[in-house]
C-alpha cells in the first residue's frame, strides 16, 4: 500500500504529463477522443489514467477538487464543461435535486452491471432512487483512530472526543457534516437532523469540545497521527488503514452510537460533450483489474466485489478495515442532502463553532 502524501509531488507532476491536468478545456467540443474528469485530489491511481488511454485511444483530462463544497459551484456555473465527476452521496444528491447529472445507460456499463456489489446499489438508493445517475466508486466508514500507549479506556463511543483528559490531542473534521454528525449521534439523533433546536443543541456541543480540540483538519490528519502528534482523531477508514500500517500504536474503532456510512460515485454531468467516451471511462474504471490497482493505491473500501479475489496483500485482504463484515455497516446512516437553506444552516452553525473563542 502506497504512503500517498509523501509521493503527491511526484504523482501530481505525472498526472499532469500523463492527462494534460488544466482548468480549461481544449480542442472543439464534442471531440470523441476526449474526456474531462473531476476528482478528488489524490483519489485514483494515475496508472489506471495511462491504461485507459492505451485501451481505448481517448485522452483524459483530470482536475481535482478538495471538498464536495469546492467542486459543487464549479460545476453549476459552467466553469469548465466536464463530462465525468467523483461526488459523495448527499453532493450526489444536491446535484440531481438541482438538474446538474445525466441519466446514466447501463447498458454502456457491463462491468459497472456485473462487478459493483448490489449491497451499494441498495445503499445508494438513499441519495440516487432508482439508482439512474451513478456508479459507486469506494466507501467507508468514519471513526476514531487513537493511540494505543495514552489512550487506556475502552474507545467505544463518540463520548470519548470530550474527555478533558486528552486537551489538546484531539483532531475532528474540518466539515461542517462530519463534525455535526458526531454529537448529533451522540444524542440518539440522525446525522441528517433537520430540527433546528436539535441542531443547536449539537452546535452547543462542539463549542464546549472545542478547547480541547487541537485542530480541526482534512488530509492532514494522516500525517499527525502517523507521527504521533495527535492522541484520538476522527477519520474514515481509508485513512484509518494507511495510518495503522505506518505506526502499530495506533487502532481504529467505530463507536457504538453509530456512524456515518459513505460512498463516492461517478456521475456524468447534463452539460456532458463526451457522454460516449464518459461511459466507457466509468466502465473501464469498473473492471476488476483497474479496481483492484485503485484499491492498492488509496486503501479506501472499493464496493467491486471481484477485487478481494485480485488482492495479493494478504494483510490487507484480511482486514477488517479493507473488507469488513456486513455487520460493520449494518444499520448505518448516509448523508442525504437536506435543501439548500438546511444547507447553509449546517455551514452557519459550523462557521460559528470555528469562529467561537
Amino acid at each position: 500500500m502506497k504512503l500517498k502524501f509523501l509521493v503527491l509531488l511526484l504523482v501530481g507532476l505525472l498526472a499532469m504529463s500523463v492527462t494534460g491536468c488544466g482548468g480549461e478545456q481544449g480542442g472543439k467540443d464534442g471531440e470523441s477522443n476526449e474526456v474531462y474528469v473531476y476528482s478528488w485530489g489524490d483519489y485514483i491511481d494515475y496508472e489506471t489514467l495511462k491504461s485507459f488511454e492505451n485501451a481505448t485511444g481517448i485522452h483524459v483530462v483530470f482536475d481535482e477538487f478538495d471538498t464536495n463544497e469546492s467542486m459543487y459551484p464549479r460545476v453549476a456555473e459552467g466553469a469548465v464543461h466536464y463530462d465525468v465527476i467523483c461526488p459523495s452521496d448527499y453532493m450526489i444528491h444536491k446535484m440531481i435535486s438541482n438538474g446538474l447529472l445525466r441519466p446514466l445507460d447501463f447498458s454502456k456499463l457491463p462491468n459497472a452491471k456485473e462487478y459493483i456489489g448490489e449491497e451499494f446499489y441498495k445503499q445508494s438508493e438513499t441519495f440516487d432512487p432508482g439508482n439512474k445517475y451513478s456508479v459507486p466508486y469506494c466507501w467507508g466508514t468514519v471513526g476514531i483512530i487513537y493511540d494505543k500507549t495514552k489512550v487506556t479506556e475502552p474507545v467505544d463511543s463518540w463520548n470519548i472526543l470530550w474527555n478533558e483528559k486528552y486537551a489538546g490531542q484531539i483532531l475532528m473534521q474540518d466539515s461542517a457534516r462530519d463534525s455535526m454528525m458526531v454529537p448529533l449521534k451522540l444524542m440518539g439523533k440522525s446525522m441528517n437532523e433537520t430540527d433546528k433546536e436539535v441542531l443547536n443543541q449539537a452546535q452547543e456541543m462542539l463549542i464546549q469540545q472545542k478547547p480541547l480540540v487541537q485542530a480541526y483538519v482534512i488530509d492532514e490528519v494522516k500525517e499527525k497521527m502517523i507521527n504521533s502528534e495527535a492522541t484520538l482523531a476522527v477519520v474514515y477508514s481509508g485513512e484509518a488503514l494507511i495510518i495503522l500500517q505506518e505506526n502499530p500504536n495506533m487502532a481504529f474503532a467505530i463507536p457504538k452510537e453509530g456512524t456515518n456510512l459513505w460512498i463516492d460515485s461517478w456521475v456524468i454531468t447534463k452539460d456532458a460533450k463526451n457522454v460516449e467516451n464518459a461511459h466507457k471511462f466509468i466502465d473501464f474504471m469498473c473492471r476488476p483489474d483497474v479496481a483492484v490497482m485503485n484499491f492498492d493505491y488509496l486503501g479506501y473500501s472499493t464496493p467491486n466485489k471481484a477485487v478481494k479475489d485480485l488482492e495479493t496483500n494478504e494483510e490487507i485482504k484480511n482486514s477488517p478495515i479493507a473488507f469488513p463484515s456486513p455487520e460493520t455497516y449494518k444499520n448505518q446512516e448516509t448523508f442525504k442532502y437536506l435543501g439548500n437553506d438546511m444547507d447553509e444552516y449546517y455551514n452557519s452553525l459550523w462557521m460559528k463553532i470555528k469562529v467561537n473563542n
